[in-house]
């Protein structure tokens, strides 16, 4: 079958072109996207940032490295056995047995946005024989044999694959697009309690991708063809209230991730009704969906906000789906902090990268990947899912690509600091090329150091983000206090004439505090610190201990002076508990822990 992008084409341009990239389409590698005239603010876009060392570096390089060694052929198996092509290598097996459609395109995109962000050649050419291979095995006429689910995966691997990686995607985006706005049926059926995920399956989260390719390539068609994919019927709830009446028993991840499509809505047209869905819309999450993770969706749904969630932790282990939810939560909040400027939203992204995918277990050999986070109140376990190559083993690609495009962002004359995680960013700045290195311990550190580097002197504004959760937030540079407004929930701003070497140092303090799941259930709480949920220890043979009033948590919590990040439980009676609070994100498989706790329970003994 001839294609005009095929793995013998890749060969050939890998042959004349050693290292280079392969442009064409409307959108050059490395070239910034149009910034729409709504949008307040704008991330890297996955350019110009790098992780340093840290967990979260080390959790980013196993993942590429996993994803790397995968055998091309096993993942292209299905597709050339059903085009009747030579077939070597075998089906990757779970929910991949067929052929690679529950993965491929995040996979690809995912390995799009890791090169994008770190020039990592070798998960490119990966990326691109993979396309190659797979455009092998359809016909002219763009039939990809996929569901609308599996294609809108797919479609968010073609922009980005051109967009990020500069491999010539265009030409096969257009034939497959043709082929969708031929086949896949007008019926559109509304998620219901019946019927969580409508039909076709996750219809509603599609048009953020063509959107995307219409924003790439300025096909006037595929803007028509997401409008007709819009979810006006569950939307518009949201239009005047972040209290809907009944916005709940329907499917958590893909419910969250349609308000992507909701942003792509509003940047393709600007209309001020699609901002107002998004913003009350991530108000009714937080009031009434979100644990003090950041996750949520029990049991995959979202749950009427009469204390279901709080109740759910009494039932099974499937308290978020972690992978998955996280990824969708990244881009809502992220798309929020563009369009509205405001710091806030980071405090999702911030929570979710703590609590959710960071502290996921790693993708491991033969896609045996992490799926439910287990909130418990009896105890959980972080356990690998039974079934491989799950929807979270694709989304997991992504998600951690994504580290990249949360810590920093930028306006024309400000550069803005989201995250506090080791890294650098590179900026071009009105004023020159600026690079910021930052250096911190944070979470378990309550301060980040930013070093700026550049040619001479450079007139800027630095603002970092206050969390809604702190106080006394402040900032020094050079080893001075300066005065900046530090009001929780926003940027805090410095402007100044800056040199070569100016150090800035940021204090973000972290203060102990328990977190009621609901309303409904002010007595059952997590213990959180600054961003990140502590759970005790669960796996030493001693009374189950009863916790102390909220008021009371920072006296009877005492940091371990051997472990960072880590708290003793030292109550006033002098009693000696063994078992330890520690980050969520610091505990591994099947090790037993307790998060969420019942402040009036009784004492559990061992004997």
């Amino acid at each position: 079958m001839s294609t005009d992008f095929s793995r013998r084409d890749f060969l050939r341009m890998a042959a004349a072109l050693p290292g280079a990239l392969a442009i064409s389409g409307s959108l050059a590698a490395g070239a910034d996207p149009v910034t729409p005239s709504h949008s307040m603010l704008e991330p890297f876009d996955y350019r110009g940032v790098r992780l340093c060392a840290s967990r979260w570096r080390d959790q980013y390089q196993s993942a590429r490295d996993f994803y790397l060694g995968v055998s091309n052929d096993d993942i292209l198996h299905g597709y050339r056995l059903a085009a009747g092509l030579p077939a070597p290598g075998k089906a990757l097996g779970g929910w991949a047995a067929r052929n690679s459609d529950i993965v491929f395109g995040q996979w690809l995109s995912g390995m799009a946005r890791m090169f994008g962000a770190t020039g990592d050649q070798a998960i490119r050419d990966k990326a691109a024989f993979l396309l190659a291979g797979w455009a092998d095995t359809i016909g002219a006429d763009g039939d990809c044999r996929m569901s609308l689910y599996s294609y809108d995966k797919l479609l968010c691997s073609l922009v980005d694959m051109q967009r990020y990686a500069g491999v010539a995607a265009a030409s096969l985006l257009e034939r497959t697009m043709a082929w969708a706005m031929r086949s896949f049926s007008p019926e559109r059926t509304p998620a219901s309690s019946a019927l969580l995920n409508g039909r076709p399956s996750e219809w509603y989260t599609l048009a953020e991708n063509v959107y995307r390719a219409y924003e790439l390539t300025g096909d006037a068609k595929y803007k028509s063809f997401a409008d007709t994919y819009l979810y006006p019927q569950f939307w518009d709830q949201f239009a005047n209230s972040a209290a809907p009446r009944d916005a709940y028993h329907v499917h958590a991840y893909s419910h969250v991730n349609t308000f992507s499509s909701v942003a792509m809505a509003y940047q393709v047209t600007g209309d001020p009704v699609y901002l107002s869905i998004l913003r009350n819309a991530y108000e009714y999450l937080q009031n009434a969906q979100c644990f003090a993770t950041g996750g949520y969706g029990p049991m995959e749904r979202w749950v009427p906000p009469d204390g279901m969630l709080g109740r759910s932790l009494e039932a099974r282990n499937c308290s978020f789906e972690t992978v998955c939810g996280s990824w969708a939560g990244f881009k809502m909040a992220r798309y929020l902090t563009r369009f509205t400027g405001e710091a806030r939203y980071g405090d999702w992204m911030e929570r979710l990268f703590y609590n959710g995918v960071g502290a996921a277990l790693p993708i491991i050999a033969d896609g045996k990947h992490f799926y439910y986070s287990d909130y418990r109140v009896t105890g959980g376990l972080k356990v690998y899912k039974v079934s491989r190559y799950s929807c979270c083993s694709g989304s997991y690609a992504q998600a951690v690509a994504d580290y990249h495009n949360l810590i920093y962002y930028r306006d024309p004359s400000s550069l803005y600091v989201n995250l506090y995680l080791p890294s650098e960013v590179t900026w071009q700045s009105p004023a020159g090329e600026i690079k910021l290195t930052q250096e911190t311990a944070y979470p378990e550190a309550e301060t980040s150091t930013l070093r700026l580097g550049m040619k001479g002197p450079a007139q800027f504004t630095l603002k970092f983000r206050v969390p809604e959760w702190t106080r006394d937030a402040s900032a020094k540079v050079n080893d001075a206090t300066v005065s900046v407004e530090a009001k929780p929930g926003t940027w805090a701003a410095i402007t100044r004439t800056w040199a070569p070497g100016d150090e800035v140092e940021i204090r973000i303090p972290l203060h102990l505090r328990m977190v009621p799941v609901d309303r409904e259930h002010p007595r059952r709480v997590a213990v959180v610190r600054g961003p990140v949920v502590l759970v005790l220890d669960d796996w030493v043979f001693e009374d189950i201990p009863r916790l102390p009033e909220p008021a009371d948590v920072e006296r009877w919590l005492v940091p371990d002076a051997q472990q960072a990040g880590t708290f003793r439980i030292v109550p006033p009676d002098g009693k000696v508990i063994q078992a330890k609070f520690r980050p969520f994100y610091a505990v591994g498989e099947v090790t037993p822990y307790r998060m969420y706790h019942d402040l009036d329970s009784l004492p559990i003994p061992v004997w």
